[in-house]
């Protein structure tokens, strides 16, 4: 989902939703506790929102110490 996102500031949650092959609901979810991680932001223009990914925000998981999550998505976005 961040790597949507990262491509699309602005995509809507039902094509966040066709693209990961998800429900909407699932989605809305996932992007909640991506915010509550500190890994996504959003701001509300007009009826859309317009997200921000936290680049610099390091992974969480012991496993994945050292790399940040710009790091991952320049990566995963070639």
């Amino acid at each position: 989902m961040l790597v949507q996102i990262a491509r699309d500031p602005g995509i809507r949650v039902r094509a966040i939703a066709d693209r990961c092959l998800l429900t909407e609901r699932a989605v809305q979810r996932i992007v909640v506790d991506l915010e509550e991680a500190g890994y996504l932001t959003h701001e509300r223009t007009g009826r859309s929102n317009h997200y921000h990914v936290q680049a610099a925000k390091q992974l969480r998981h012991p496993a994945d110490a050292g790399p940040s999550l710009a790091e991952l998505l320049a990566v995963l976005l070639r």
